[in-house]
């Protein structure tokens, strides 16, 4: 897709405050600085658009971005961030889980994996969960620029392993950097909403 028109469109922390457009959302979710604002960016060719931070943990809100007039992008806060009070991440559990749960306009969740590790803990939970409630995946692993050509296949494998990745899902290599993986993104996106349901 040729992204010229973006808006973020509003921040939301509960149901009453979720756009109702009606339009098809894909979901991004990620440890806090595995790279999901540097996807976005990549996405609708901006530099800075979805603000990155080297300090993680920086989103507290559901960030809604209407894409072209015809889907959003929503920025599910990062988890696993350990800074955060236990009560802050149980907050922001609930918020989360309300809208990966309820939402009757998600279409597919994009779960954000370092390439240069294998998936932690909350990687596999949220993995396990998407699973459970039966939700499109795609696992894209960022940073694979940073992973020599010859070691990637050893990688990949050891990523999906952790995961316990399931053949029905689907799997893209992504590098902000290269841009390489870009267009395997949109295509499974518009996929899930455009051109699909």
């Amino acid at each position: 897709m040729e992204v010229h028109n973006v808006e973020l469109v509003m921040s939301a922390v509960a149901p009453s405050q979720y756009p109702t457009t009606g339009f098809p959302e894909i979901g991004l979710a990620g440890r806090s600085n595995v790279g999901k604002s540097s996807l976005i960016n990549v996405l609708i060719n901006r530099n800075s658009y979805a603000r990155t931070s080297s300090q993680p943990g920086k989103t507290q809100t559901l960030n809604f971005y209407k894409v072209e007039d015809q889907l959003y992008f929503v920025d599910v806060p990062g988890y696993g961030y350990a800074k955060v009070s236990k009560k802050e991440r149980e907050k922001w559990g609930q918020m989360i889980e309300t809208y990966l749960t309820t939402r009757q306009t998600l279409r597919g969740v994009v779960i954000l994996v370092d390439a240069r590790h294998a998936p932690t803990k909350d990687d596999v939970a949220m993995y396990e969960w998407m699973r459970y409630y039966e939700m499109p995946l795609l696992v894209v692993a960022t940073k694979s620029d940073k992973i020599p050509r010859g070691k990637w296949n050893k990688q990949e494998s050891l990523i999906k392993k952790t995961l316990n990745f399931q053949p029905e899902d689907d799997f893209i290599a992504f590098s902000a950097k290269t841009k390489e993986g870009k267009d395997a993104v949109w295509q499974w996106i518009e996929a899930h909403t455009v051109g699909g349901n």
